[in-house]
């Protein structure tokens, strides 16, 4: 069938399989043109389908020759609806992977990552796959979290804390200027968001994977998080989700303990504000990106999700030694974009950001293209008027 873009509230219902391959082709091929670099032997992404975590794969597998085991919830195509981006990922991610260890070295487990269920399948997996594990990604972006002690379902939400939010903010489809207006968290929305996008689930895999016995020596587990800007403070890092983030950054420094017994270390890494899935239905942030990637462009030092993970592993996780991290003990690898001279441009182009200059302080092309690259759409090199396999 004929596949086209479906886009409202800045999230896309679609995705379109060929340039979902294509996408993930051109990843693989900016790891291969850099060149090899250390890193694990075999590791475990959880949240393995899009965004960092399929980039951490891709590094881990076409950088550094480790083996890997994805975890993802993801949906094939049904009746005329397309299947996920992830579940096209995954697909174009494992037909090049075939050509350097096929299954034997590369697998994904499909399903809830936060069900005992899958993980006793990935331990049993990585049992037979490697023995043992010497890196654990933890990627999860999730709305919905089931307890699987209880059953009981928890619903995360981004809002603010104490007051509601308003400011200007990008239309992904239109690229236009619109105003955004959040309305405060209960309590109950607050301790909802931490049960979904905190640090528990985390726990839960690190003690069930050195449980099994199936955790190398030295073996680091990362989740990845997000700061930004003081821009959008009072929505993010000072809201539901910045009181989640709080819980995932305290529980690494609880996980480092209880890795001592195999010397393992438990890290967050603060990763820069990129076009995901989760991140574009954000008030204010597409317009921050967007002007963010004209300064950081305009300086060379602009970065993707390919881009930003093999500097991760390059330049943090695997040199010699520890990894440099600040006072909080995290990892930061969104140093290009805190800069204080970054910073200050943007701070002042947001500022001054009218409907007349938005295309001159913002690039909102750039934004856009990334957001349907995401999803499959917007490549030259494939015509969307004809039928494709969905």
């Amino acid at each position: 069938m004929v596949v086209k873009p479906m886009i409202r509230n800045n999230v896309c219902m679609n995705a379109h399989p060929l340039g979902c391959e294509l996408h993930v082709q051109e990843q693989i091929a900016y790891v291969r043109d850099h060149g090899s670099l250390p890193g694990p032997k075999n590791a475990l992404i959880i949240g393995s389908s899009a965004g960092y975590g399929l980039a951490t794969r891709i590094v881990s597998a076409f950088g550094s020759g480790s083996g890997t085991l994805g975890v993802a919830f993801e949906s094939p195509a049904k009746g005329s609806r397309t299947a996920t981006v992830g579940w096209y990922n995954d697909r174009a991610f494992t037909a090049v992977a075939e050509t350097i260890g096929g299954a034997q070295r590369h697998r994904t487990i499909l399903g809830d990552a936060f069900s005992h269920e899958i993980k006793k399948e990935a331990i049993d997996a990585i049992r037979e796959m490697f023995g043992t594990v010497d890196l654990v990604i933890y990627s999860l972006a999730s709305p919905l979290r089931i307890d699987p002690d209880t059953g009981e379902r928890y619903s995360s939400v981004l809002k603010p804390i104490g007051r509601t939010y308003s400011s200007v903010t990008l239309d992904g489809k239109t690229g236009v200027l619109t105003e955004a207006s959040v309305d405060p968290a209960t309590d109950e929305e607050i301790a909802n968001t931490i049960k979904v996008m905190g640090g528990e689930d985390w726990q839960l895999w690190t003690d069930q994977l050195a449980a099994a016995g199936v955790l190398a020596d030295g073996a680091v587990t990362v989740a990845y998080s997000y700061i930004g800007p003081e821009i959008t403070f009072a929505l993010y890092r000072d809201g539901t989700i910045g009181r989640a983030k709080e819980h995932l950054e305290a529980t690494a420094h609880t996980l480092t303990k209880a890795l001592s017994s195999v010397n393992g270390r438990a890290y967050v890494s603060v990763n820069k504000a990129l076009v995901t899935r989760a991140s574009a239905v954000i008030p204010a942030v597409p317009l921050y990106m967007a002007i963010l990637y004209r300064v950081m462009k305009a300086r060379g030092t602009h970065e993707g999700t390919i881009e930003q993970i093999y500097r991760l592993f390059r330049d943090r996780l695997y040199t010699d030694g520890a990894p440099s991290v600040d006072e909080e003990g995290r990892i930061r690898i969104d140093d290009w974009e805190m800069d204080l001279a970054v910073q200050d441009e943007v701070a002042r182009a947001w500022n001054s950001v009218t409907a007349e200059n938005l295309l001159e302080v913002a690039d909102v092309e750039g934004f856009q293209r990334d957001f349907l690259h995401l999803h499959g759409f917007g490549y030259d090199s494939i015509d969307y008027d004809r039928d494709v396999q969905v």
